[in-house]
């Protein structure tokens, strides 16, 4: 019999998660209904799997006679939807939990305000070094649901807070807490809920498993203490016995002696320090330290992470678009001096004041979308400031405003969503403004 054989399951979004999860669920036995608020395009492999499209907004009626929903990562927990299913005790499940629910392999899961996807990237190298047919899924790009179904060896998982909030199986032989920062207050209601969604990582795990957790963050310290697990912490100074940590650059551990893992210094402190708890992960996963270090040595930055795109004469731009938050865009200008910082955009309900903690690195700043107005009344009267709303033409005064010799770092501090479709837009679209300026200055000086 089918994993979900006789279910009537309401998939709640069609984004890339949503329509993973309810092609899994339809062939695997279930009776599928995928709702959505807009229309939803290319259904056809949808429908030929059985899978009933109800867009266009939701209805009540798209709740009879199910017996579980499944809404996407960025449905909201107040939407009307999901109160409709409470009320009528519908269960509410994570796309966490029909991975959970199909995977018959070993996984870990990773959670975090930052450095989620570059961590999980990192340990499924180090997993594919130690001769494992395994890859990075969940929350960005590669469903977990979908991933489960595969013939795969192991599994790194990224896990969202908005995936936690609901989930009711997952149980991972590793999980991992990377830090902890207020965002997504908007959606959480506050930092409290936010903090205990993200607690949920751990909470099915029992004593053969264990937790990862960052001894230089208070906060998310104060979380994984209560795992109810074994523990073990990394840090981005050296280890202490128990610990992976950094050695001038290089990671460390001291989990049974001390054991040089090695990885020549980044640029990053956020990459090293993201290596240091992929290295923890891993071995407590079971990996050798052979492993770690050629996995590590493998591993490259991701995309819109703090990546040169361009220089021109002697200014260089550094693409950090994924740091939509204030955490991620201090994490990107630690180390750093004389920075023109293009941030702004929806700032998710969080208070940019934290940002202020980074005006040592800067030298001025270009302010954009809805928050710009804000970032002004606070730098203004510290640091140069101008305003637009175009990539483009930031990108322009930045040049103008960090001639000679500096960096501009596009880190917004935000999300992208009032000018942008997603931050990957937002990364490329600054990218080809800052190559097309380095071509013009070429030009300009040859």
């Amino acid at each position: 019999m089918s994993a979900f054989s006789g279910e009537r399951i309401v998939v709640v979004g069609a984004g890339v998660a949503g329509r993973g999860a309810a092609i899994v669920l339809a062939r695997n036995g279930a009776e599928v209904r995928l709702t959505d608020a807009a229309s939803v395009p290319d259904g056809d492999e949808l429908r030929a799997l059985g899978v009933r499209i109800d867009d266009g907004g939701h209805d009540p009626a798209h709740l009879d006679g199910a017996t579980a929903i499944v809404p996407s990562p960025g449905v909201p927990q107040d939407a009307e939807v999901l109160r409709w299913a409470v009320e009528r005790g519908i269960p509410v499940w994570s796309e966490l939990d029909v991975g959970a629910r199909l995977c018959r392999v070993p996984y870990v899961a990773i959670t975090g305000t930052n450095g989620k996807s570059t961590t999980t990237e990192m340990v499924a190298s180090m997993m594919r070094a130690a001769g494992l047919d395994a890859i990075a899924c969940g929350n960005f790009g590669h469903p977990f649901s979908v991933a489960a179904t595969e013939p795969h060896d192991a599994l790194a998982v990224e896990a969202s807070s908005f995936q936690l909030r609901f989930h009711h199986l997952l149980r991972p032989s590793v999980s991992a807490l990377l830090n902890l920062a207020e965002d997504h207050t908007d959606w959480h209601g506050s930092f409290a809920s936010y903090a205990a969604a993200k607690a949920r990582i751990f909470e099915l795990q029992g004593a053969d498993d264990v937790h990862v957790g960052n001894a230089d963050d208070p906060f998310a310290a104060r979380i994984s203490h209560d795992a109810p697990c074994r523990a073990v912490w990394f840090r981005s100074t050296p280890p202490r016995e128990g610990e992976v940590g950094l050695i001038r650059g290089e990671v460390a551990a001291r989990l049974d002696g001390e054991e040089r893992l090695g990885r020549p210094a980044l640029d990053s402190a956020g990459f090293r320090t993201d290596a240091a708890a992929a290295a923890a992960i891993a071995l407590s996963f079971g990996l050798d330290a052979a492993a770690v270090r050629d996995g590590l040595a493998r591993m490259v930055p991701l995309a819109h992470r703090g990546e040169e795109v361009a220089s021109a004469g002697d200014v260089v731009f550094l693409d950090d678009s994924k740091a939509t938050n204030v955490h991620a865009a201090l994490n990107a200008l630690a180390g750093r001096t004389n920075v023109v910082l293009i941030a702004g955009g929806d700032a998710k309900g969080a208070d940019l004041a934290r940002l202020l903690d980074g005006l040592p690195s800067l030298a001025a700043l270009v302010a954009m979308g809805e928050s710009a107005p804000a970032l002004e009344e606070l730098f203004g009267d510290r640091i140069p400031v101008r305003r637009t709303d175009s990539i483009e033409t930031a990108v322009r005064i930045a040049y103008e405003l960090a001639a000679p010799a500096r960096t501009v770092l596009l880190a917004p501090a935000c999300a992208s969503w009032d000018l942008f479709r997603d931050y990957t837009e937002r990364g490329e679209r600054f990218a080809a403004a800052a190559r097309a300026l380095s071509e013009e200055v070429q030009r300009a000086t040859s």
